[in-house]
């Protein structure tokens, strides 16, 4: 069990600026609660997903939607034909339906597709589900652990492919969503909820 004061009282310096509103506690805490109950035991694993939520949701530990416009989502995922047939987009709609949703944000919709039929979700249906953060979270433990599919099922890549018994990367942990992309600031972010989780 996580030791919630500690963690909250250390973060709340080291990554928070010194406070941390109602909103950002409830989004880690339904993160918390998720790792407690999933039987996993590798606090690095946890402090990752920390740091990655803290990334890629701006800092307010809640899903987001991607920032934009239907005209841009429908530029980005639709018109760029090879983006739209790497995501499985089918239209304009399902450029604009299927954008970044969550914690981590999964796009397009073989992606929707695919996490909602590992998870028994209907994301196809109800794209918007992937913002509730009970999902969310279920979508990103999923996504960077080997999960239900037993596999990586953002990018192939998951959290015990960079941090087990010997190895320890908190940099090339990034692959697991998204490359190199902003690496060594998430390597960073890591390192400190992991601190605070110990």
């Amino acid at each position: 069990m996580i030791d919630r004061k500690k963690f909250y009282d250390s973060i709340r310096v080291s990554l928070f600026g010194g406070k941390l509103s109602a909103s950002q506690v409830s989004g880690m805490e339904v993160i918390l609660n998720e790792w407690e109950s999933s039987g996993l035991t590798d606090i690095r694993w946890l402090g990752y997903m920390m740091a990655t939520t803290f990334h890629e949701t701006a800092k307010t530990m809640q899903p987001i939607k991607e920032y934009g416009g239907d005209a841009y989502f429908i530029k980005r995922y639709w018109t760029n034909k090879k983006i739209a047939n790497e995501l499985g987009n089918k239209s304009a709609e399902d450029a604009v339906n299927f954008c970044g949703k969550g914690d981590v944000q999964i796009t397009g919709r073989r992606n929707y597709k695919k996490m909602g039929d590992i998870l028994g979700i209907d994301l196809i249906g109800n794209p918007d589900l992937a913002m509730q953060p009970e999902i969310a979270v279920k979508i990103m433990f999923e996504g960077m652990t080997t999960g239900k599919s037993f596999a990586g099922d953002f990018t192939g890549k998951h959290l015990g492919n960079y941090f087990n018994k010997t190895v320890d990367d908190w940099e090339g942990a990034r692959k697991i969503v998204n490359g190199n992309d902003q690496k060594t600031k998430i390597a960073n972010y890591g390192k400190l909820f992991y601190a605070a989780l110990q």
